[in-house]
């Protein structure tokens, strides 16, 4: 029985920890903050309850997965899972909206062209396709399997985008979310759906590759997932399946050093001036200056490149949901190169895309009577972006709650509280520098879009959770920490799940 130090309670960290422990190791997570989660927070007031994360669940058979490795109970006996249907609809600024079904290739099709014209479902549906196509080509090399030393097979693009002769300019092919948009997909209106996408994930449409195309594909063939009372529920259970397999959590205990004795990792020194042993340390969290012994073998994306974070609007609303209301509207930008330009530029758009959600969940509002609503956008980190200025926070509060009206009817009027949370408020909860939220791994771009590596070049150190491989969002850090487990289980052959 080995001991090993989690450095992190977030749900990748988690993941990894309960795994272990099934394994007979002795697990002790060591996590800053006062509580569990990372970024599955939860805000309340005057029986209104707000998730301050992810607000869907996309892939959930990685947490089924989890708990069916780790206990008797399923994931569905420990948190309630209901298919969101429509999926999403989605305001365009020319003042045309589709309601999109869950998991539904043909609904989406049917609906796409009811909505923009004959011929946008089918060009949707082709790219999906293709989209599909980049997704068997990587699915299992990019998230079943550790990363490769020699990673110059996750370089090229695997994405099959469509060769097109250009006058006087031979045969090109999209390289970018944008150009994809543009040359495949034609409609401006798809090409924002599109971008919507990647933008949500926190990744450029102009800059990010092609294979960006499978979390669309992603979320349309798989579905989105609402877990009853929030997604923080789902962080609860995950707590509580590692209690239950012994795993041992010290809250308030800051990792300073990963320590090293012969050539390997030897444990962790804390803040306080204390130090752990440890046989195996994984680190769950995003390093701070210091904090690792060595320099990582080959920096990912988020080690290079500034990383989006999150604004959120969190609404605490009289009067009830109104019949048919929809749980995720995503109201797209009037203009989205200027959006992109602002968010990747390191300053603030004036009429971004918003992500409304809307869950008809008793549990998130104290009665009938009311109805909570939280508010989403992409925006710069903490840094470029002061955002702890009042004025700025009260300004873009406004104009987010402006645009999200077209998707809530008499929205102003219905306001007894907002609480404004900003990247500033996720750096100090989570220790991510700016409040940056990692986007997930991509193939292709040369590599510019993977993240660390699993294994490091310290023997017996490992990293989990969404600053490592294969990424961000809820299903990679879930897949990061089965890798993770994998590895110290099986040592360095390990390849993966069969």
């Amino acid at each position: 029985m080995a001991r090993i130090a989690v450095i992190g309670a977030g749900t990748g960290a988690m993941a990894a920890a309960a795994r272990l422990a099934v394994a007979g190791h002795r697990v002790t997570v060591y996590e800053r903050s006062g509580t569990y989660g990372g970024s599955l927070g939860r805000y309340a007031r005057d029986g209104f309850v707000f998730d301050t994360g992810p607000g869907l669940l996309h892939l959930p058979a990685v947490y089924r997965d989890l708990f069916v490795k780790t206990g008797r109970e399923s994931l569905e006996q420990c948190v309630t899972l209901t298919q969101v249907d429509p999926a999403s609809r989605h305001l365009f600024a020319d003042g045309t909206s589709v309601s999109l079904p869950n998991a539904s290739r043909a609904g989406v099709v049917g609906a796409l062209d009811r909505a923009l014209g004959e011929g946008a479902g089918s060009r949707w549906g082709e790219f999906l396709d293709r989209a599909g196509t980049a997704w068997n080509r990587s699915r299992r090399p990019l998230l079943e399997e550790p990363l490769p030393e020699d990673r110059r097979m996750l370089d090229r693009d695997p994405y099959p985008a469509v060769r097109r002769r250009r006058l006087l300019r031979g045969a090109r092919q999209a390289r970018t979310v944008a150009e994809v948009g543009a040359w495949e997909l034609e409609d401006p209106r798809l090409a924002a759906l599109l971008d919507g996408y990647a933008l949500s994930y926190g990744l450029d449409p102009r800059r990010a590759p092609a294979a960006a195309a499978l979390l669309p594909y992603m979320e349309e063939t798989f579905g989105s997932w609402y877990v009853a009372g929030g997604m923080r529920a789902l962080a609860d259970a995950v707590y509580e399946r590692c209690l239950a397999r012994k795993v041992e959590f010290v809250f308030g205990a800051e990792a300073v050093r990963v320590s090293e004795k012969d050539g390997r990792a030897a444990g962790i020194d804390l803040a306080d001036g204390g130090s752990v042993g440890a046989d195996h340390v994984v680190l769950g969290a995003q390093p701070v200056p210091g904090l690792l012994p060595v320099r990582q073998e080959r920096p990912g994306r988020s080690d290079t490149a500034p990383v989006p974070g999150r604004f959120l609007v969190l609404l605490s609303l009289r009067g009830g949901r109104e019949a048919g209301a929809v749980h995720r509207t995503v109201v797209h930008a009037v203009d989205p190169g200027a959006e992109q330009e602002a968010v990747f530029g390191g300053r603030t758009a004036e009429l971004p895309t918003v992500t409304v959600l809307r869950p008809d969940d008793p549990a998130t509002r104290p009665d009938e009577e009311h109805e909570a609503v939280t508010l989403t956008v992409t925006v710069a980190p903490h840094g470029p972006v002061d955002w702890t200025d009042p004025g700025l926070r009260e300004r873009f509060a406004d104009a987010v709650i402006g645009r999200a009206a077209e998707a809530v009817p008499g929205l102003r009027e219905r306001i007894l509280h907002a609480e404004v949370r900003t990247p500033a408020e996720t750096a100090a909860d989570t220790g991510a520098r700016g409040g940056s939220v990692p986007a997930p791994a991509l193939a292709g771009a040369e590599g510019s879009c993977l993240h660390s590596g699993n294994r490091t070049p310290l023997p017996g150190l490992y990293r989990a959770g969404g600053w490592s491989h294969p990424g961000g969002g809820m299903a990679h850090a879930g897949m990061s920490g089965a890798l993770v487990a994998g590895l110290v289980v099986e040592g360095d052959g390990f390849r993966g799940s069969q």
